[in-house]
């Protein structure tokens, strides 16, 4: 049988599949600390809720627009200005069922068969295999933990071609945790501006920054970096809607009546009441975010003193999401037969780096309970010890 060689080359999400065996062990009554996914263990906040069903009671069941509703495409663009200093008019929003859509959408737009994309590692796993689907390139960048896992412009420049056309920046990223700071994406920019290439601006987790760090969307820099820009966003992280599926994008106006062209063809547009849902989060009080990203950043010290005390084990402190790397290389295993040994054994569910372009470490999430971060990481330890 003759499949796509699009499609043949591509593998299943290593995250879902962690995830899945974890609940299968836990069906079987096992006691599974899981660190898996990247997922909020918070509910939805009430008043989103209650929008959605107010919706559905209502009967907003039908199709909408295939960007989005107007209501909620304005509500975008108003947050948009007020939050990240970005001026995209309602026309340059696109809703889609989720983030992850929104990334695909914009690399289908601008990228076709023999175009390359850059991409630094350790990198959310599905960036290159978006990619791969679309006939592309992807074109890995690994960065360095003593620099916190952040591409420079010089690696940059260092890794472009003649066929680059795009470069993704994750910021706050996963699986890293890293947040780039306003320099660090001027110099990144200014090398993008040189041959046009395209920038995709992954910000989903924008919301979840710590300490002294403050997020910088890269199309804020300046008009030409606008003009090369399509940033991504969405509610799943900030507002705890994964099952939701609603993410969103803006970009410059071509590319925009493109991507929307592309949607009416595929999805033909998002979920109607869902959506009635997201405006209530971006209208109604932002403190149960607030709430979300201090409980989080209680976990984040936690996770952080306990990994960084373990023999054999580093880890860079996150500034952002909800995700910690931890570098596992002494052990003189790879990382899928640590998470391997580690489920099996201690009964700890990871993700192991190989999924995100780094063998040398395993991936964390603290978006769970203190007390399972607490048992998991006596059980890492315990393990570690026994290696």
């Amino acid at each position: 049988m003759d499949l796509s060689s699009n499609v043949a080359q591509i593998t299943p999400s290593l995250t879902l599949a962690i995830d899945s065996k974890a609940k299968a062990m836990r069906a079987e009554g096992i006691d599974v600390c899981g660190f898996g996914t990247g997922e909020p263990d918070f509910d939805t906040p009430e008043h989103i809720k209650e929008a959605a069903i107010k919706a559905l009671q209502e009967g907003f069941t039908k199709y909408t627009p295939s960007a989005g509703l107007p209501e909620l495409r304005t509500a975008i663009s108003e947050k948009f200005a007020k939050d990240n200093d970005i001026d995209y008019k309602p026309n340059q929003v696109i809703v889609s069922n989720g983030a992850k859509q929104s990334c695909f959408n914009a690399i289908l737009a601008c990228c076709e068969p023999g175009d390359e994309v850059i991409i630094p590692a350790p990198y959310w796993l599905s960036y290159p295999d978006m990619v791969r689907l679309v006939g592309a390139e992807p074109v890995i960048v690994q960065t360095k933990a003593s620099n916190a896992y952040k591409m420079t412009a010089e690696e940059f420049e260092n890794a472009m071609t003649p066929r680059t056309k795009m470069v993704i920046i994750n910021s706050p990223g996963n699986p890293t945790g890293s947040v780039y700071t306003r320099e660090e994406l001027e110099a990144l920019v200014e090398v993008a501006l040189t041959e046009d290439i395209f920038i995709l601006s992954d910000e989903i987790y924008e919301k979840l920054i710590y300490d002294d760090a403050s997020h910088v969307s890269v199309a804020s820099l300046s008009k030409e970096a606008y003009d090369l820009t399509i940033t991504v966003n969405g509610f799943s992280k900030a507002y705890a809607m994964t099952g939701w599926r609603l993410g969103y994008l803006g970009a410059p106006e071509a590319i925009a009546k493109v991507i929307d062209s592309l949607q009416s063809h595929s999805t033909s547009g998002p979920n109607s009441f869902a959506q009635k849902g997201a405006v209530a989060a971006l209208k109604g009080s932002q403190q149960c975010v607030t709430d979300m990203r201090d409980e989080f950043n209680v976990r984040r010290e936690y996770m952080y003193e306990r990994l960084a005390a373990i023999p054999n084990v580093s880890t860079v402190k996150p500034l952002g999401a909800f995700y910690m790397l931890a570098d596992i290389s002494k052990f003189g295993l790879s990382s899928t037969n640590f998470a391997d040994r580690l489920l099996s054994k201690a009964e700890v569910a990871v993700v192991p780096g190989v999924a995100f372009g780094d063998d040398k470490t395993v991936r964390l999430s603290y978006a769970t309970d203190l007390e399972t971060i607490k048992t998991g990481l006596d059980r890492i330890e315990q393990f570690c010890r026994t290696i």
